[in-house]
């Protein structure tokens, strides 16, 4: 049995250890209830383990998946089928980040914005999940891979580099991508999937802004510039960078300047 008011790392491994992706929206919204509520006051110090996976999807190596289509229900069903992982994904970075580095004598501050971050992933595996039942798909029937996840364990050993590669990188380049494929999905005359698609992305931009707010903080702690110390933990964990286009506009409202994406 699960503790009532445990630490906030023992919630994060809690959701961490379980494989089953409806279970751990459900732990998400609980924990995060309590924390949120104050009926979780303490941080602890439990190690978050490596997450638990499902029986399925079958995960093959990032360069063996499928490219991504709009065209067609069996185009939407894999982008969809794709999405939701990546987003099942994040639900595990997010708890991973709230309890992986604790050492670091955060404010409070950067727990809610953790916390929060896994409950708007856990809203956006369910509605991604949900679009996926008309093309009678369900989460697991196509392979997915591991690169996510990847990136977490390269860069498990420093937030600095964890803050630059996820959030900064990855969802970045989320902000990206997404409005273009909002508009082929409305092209196609799938709006209730585009709409799905805008929520998510009005909150990755907020997800994105917190990873450069919490990148740029512990950069003044350790008195480092911040583009340049971004573009070394580039160069460590992400070789070649970001690739255009980028959604300068949205990089920007995440209080991402150019200066961190652009090329010298």
């Amino acid at each position: 049995m699960l503790p009532t008011n445990p630490t906030l790392t023992q919630a994060a491994a809690d959701v961490l250890n379980t494989a089953s992706p409806l279970e751990k929206v459900r732990l998400t919204r609980l924990f995060a209830a309590q924390w949120q509520d104050g009926a979780i006051t303490q941080i602890g110090d439990t190690p978050p383990p490596p997450p638990a996976r499902p029986e399925r999807p079958v995960v093959l190596p990032p360069a063996h998946m499928p490219k991504r289509t709009t065209g067609g229900s069996k185009g939407r069903g894999a982008l969809l089928h794709a999405l939701a992982h990546i987003e099942l994904n994040a639900i595990d970075l997010a708890w991973d980040m709230a309890a992986r580095f604790v050492d670091q004598d955060w404010p409070v501050a950067f727990y809610d914005d953790w916390v929060q971050v896994a409950v708007d992933e856990a809203l956006h595996f369910e509605l991604l999940a949900q679009r996926m039942e008309p093309l009678s798909v369900s989460y697991g029937d196509l392979p997915a891979h591991g690169g996510l996840w990847e990136a977490a364990e390269k860069t498990a050993h420093d937030p600095l580099a964890r803050l630059a590669v996820v959030p900064m990188t990855h969802e970045a380049r989320g902000l990206d991508t997404t409005p273009s494929t909002t508009l082929k999905l409305r092209r196609a005359g799938d709006g209730a999937t585009a709409d799905a698609l805008e929520i998510i992305y009005r909150d990755e931009i907020r997800h994105v802004a917190a990873g450069c707010r919490w990148f740029k903080h512990l950069c003044a702690h350790r008195k480092l510039e911040p583009v340049e110390t971004y573009k070394d933990q580039l160069r460590r964990y992400f070789p070649g960078g970001p690739k255009p286009p980028f959604n300068a506009e949205a990089r920007a409202e995440a209080g991402m300047e150019p200066e961190f994406y652009c090329s010298d």
